[in-house]
């Protein structure tokens, strides 16, 4: 009866040291990026090879308490749409938006200056543009 008194007590402190050494505390996840300004403005985006044709797409991007956002001109209507989300990354910036019912992505990244862009929309129709003067 000793042994299996001193066993359980054996066992129930090795079940708390094995919980003990694996209960780490987690590290801080990684500070995001900064948001830099570079893509701050509005933008003439040629989508190359839509059903439709090549369309000029003008997004206005804006910088908000150090959070991206901005919208989208409709050609359509002449009404500026909201952008549902912008994300920035080392690579570039997406912008997401929806267009006539579908969730619709566009991914640039900056080429020879601040000025142009590349990139593809849906990851399907390639993409160029440059940042309109005022």
């Amino acid at each position: 009866m000793r042994k299996i008194k001193l066993l359980g007590l054996s066992l129930i402190a090795f079940v708390l040291f094995t919980v003990k050494a694996h209960a780490q505390e987690t590290p801080p996840p990684p500070a995001p990026s900064a948001v830099t300004t570079s893509y701050v403005g509005k933008w003439d985006i040629l989508a190359k090879g839509l059903p439709n044709g090549d369309t000029h797409i003008f997004f206005t991007i804006t910088n908000t308490d150090g959070k991206l956002g901005g919208s989208l001109l409709d050609p359509e209507t002449k009404k500026d749409n909201p952008l549902t989300k912008v994300e920035q990354d080392d690579k570039g910036v997406t912008l997401y938006f929806t267009a006539q019912g579908y969730d619709v992505t566009v991914t640039l990244q900056k080429t020879t200056d601040d000025d142009h862009v590349k990139g593809s929309m849906m990851g399907m129709f390639d993409c160029t543009g440059e940042r309109v003067k005022q």
